[in-house]
């Protein structure tokens, strides 16, 4: 069998950077920005329809 091996250790897929995809992806951030838009969206309904 032919050692295919460079003699560097591959990098862990932990080491990659993230980006803006991954931070959304994360459950307490996309629950924070559901209460957020949704305390907008009810201040916005309530600007318009009982003002």
């Amino acid at each position: 069998m032919v050692d295919t091996s460079r003699g560097d250790a591959p990098t862990s897929p932990a080491e990659e950077p993230r980006g803006c995809l991954f931070a959304l992806s994360q459950p307490p951030l996309m629950i924070f920005l559901t209460v957020v838009g949704g305390l907008l969206l009810m201040a916005a309904l309530h600007d318009l329809f009982l003002l």
